[in-house]
């Protein structure tokens, strides 16, 4: 019986090309389900999408103003991941599918993710998981380039790490992908029961893992100093006898004035 996972022709070379194959379209489908479900609640003015901008996925996002970005393809604005020409704190929404394991600098992209997000901004991150059977599939890649084994995998522990230097805070996160990475529709079908299963038995193994995450600011108290309180203590004030009143007897007005 020849192994679905080495069995099947050569895997394209591109992200365009790996999208549009069987495996590409059923993550695809679960990063679009997760990623719709995210955003739906992220209110704001301005939402960008950080890569593959082949397919949308702000599609469900309410905030006016979505824009993908990306060095080049169909997109808004062209620029590169690790110096954004974006305002700092001018963005409500990032959306970041599978930037990170293709970036020369990942952690640099996330500073601008930090950078630009405003306070209690989102965003939304899909990495592909080397603690799975995609990252044992990633070792035994046998075409120079191949989308997506060419990545570099990042570990889900040491991503919560740079995230948590940036004061990036982790709301959400899940796996999914749980079925080896075959390239043809018949094996997909035949484990697509483990994809039901994963979520129990072995839910850090998923193939694909997403975070949603929120900068979180953390604010701060002036305390200012109690200047009337310093000013009265300081005040070294005369006693003024009470004022008498003419109604009392004379006896009593003039007892300062008995030898």
């Amino acid at each position: 019986m020849p192994d679905p996972l080495l069995s099947a022709p050569l895997m394209p070379v591109t992200p365009a090309g790996w999208f549009a194959a069987p495996l590409g379209r059923y993550v695809l489908e679960r990063e679009l389900e997760y990623v719709d479900h995210a955003v739906a609640d992220v209110f704001g003015f301005n939402a960008l999408q950080l890569g593959l901008p082949e397919h949308d996925f702000l599609r469900a996002s309410r905030i006016p103003l979505r824009s993908r970005v990306a060095p080049a393809g169909p997109v808004d604005l062209r620029a590169d991941f690790l110096d954004l020409p974006v305002a700092s704190h001018s963005i409500d929404l990032l959306v970041l599918p599978h930037v990170l394991e293709f970036s020369p600098n990942p952690h640099q992209v996330l500073r601008e993710v930090q950078r630009v997000l405003m306070p209690e901004g989102h965003a939304v991150i899909l990495c592909f998981n080397p603690r799975s059977l995609w990252g044992m599939r990633r070792l035994f890649n046998r075409t120079p380039g191949a989308y997506p084994w060419n990545g570099r995998f990042i570990h889900l522990p040491r991503l919560k790490d740079w995230l948590s230097l940036l004061e990036l805070d982790v709301m959400a996160g899940r796996t999914g992908c749980y079925l080896p990475p075959c390239s043809q529709v018949k094996w997909i079908e035949r484990f697509g029961f483990m994809e039901h299963a994963g979520d129990r038995w072995w839910p850090i193994a998923g193939g694909v893992y997403f975070l949603h995450v929120i900068k979180h600011v953390r604010g701060m108290r002036i305390i200012m100093p109690r200047w009337r309180e310093q000013v009265a203590r300081r005040r070294n004030l005369a006693v003024v006898p009470k004022a008498q009143s003419n109604d009392e007897p004379a006896a009593a007005r003039d007892v300062g004035n008995v030898p």
